[in-house]
C-alpha cells in the first residue's frame, strides 16, 4: 500500500504546486483547498495539522487512510496544492 501511494504521488510530481490547474476550487488559497478537501474526506479528524518542524507541517491524515478513501484525481488536487508524501517518515506534509 505504501508503494501505491508513493507511485501515485510520483505520477503527479510534475503538477506540484500548479494550483491554477484545479478546476473546482474550494478556496482561492492552495493550503485551504487541501485542508477543505481532506476535511470532506475525513470529517472525523479533529485537527488537520499533526506537527510542525522548521518550515514543514505534518498532516494528521495518514497516507494509508488517504489511499483507501481518495480518488487519484483528489490526490492530484492535493499535489497541486503542495501536499507531499514523505516516504522517510510515511506521512503527508506541506511546506509553509
Amino acid at each position: 500500500m505504501e508503494n501505491d501511494i508513493e507511485k501515485i504521488f510520483d505520477e503527479f510530481k510534475e503538477e506540484f504546486l500548479l494550483f491554477e490547474l484545479v478546476e473546482k476550487k474550494l478556496s482561492n488559497r492552495p493550503d485551504l483547498h487541501a485542508f477543505m478537501l481532506l476535511d470532506s474526506l475525513f470529517p472525523d479528524t479533529r485537527d488537520m495539522i499533526a506537527a510542525a518542524n522548521h518550515d514543514e507541517i505534518y498532516l494528521e491524515v495518514s497516507p494509508e487512510a488517504l489511499i483507501e478513501k481518495a480518488t487519484k484525481e483528489q490526490i492530484r488536487e492535493l499535489v497541486r496544492c503542495g501536499v507531499i508524501y514523505s516516504s522517510c517518515d510515511e506521512s503527508l506534509t506541506m511546506f509553509v
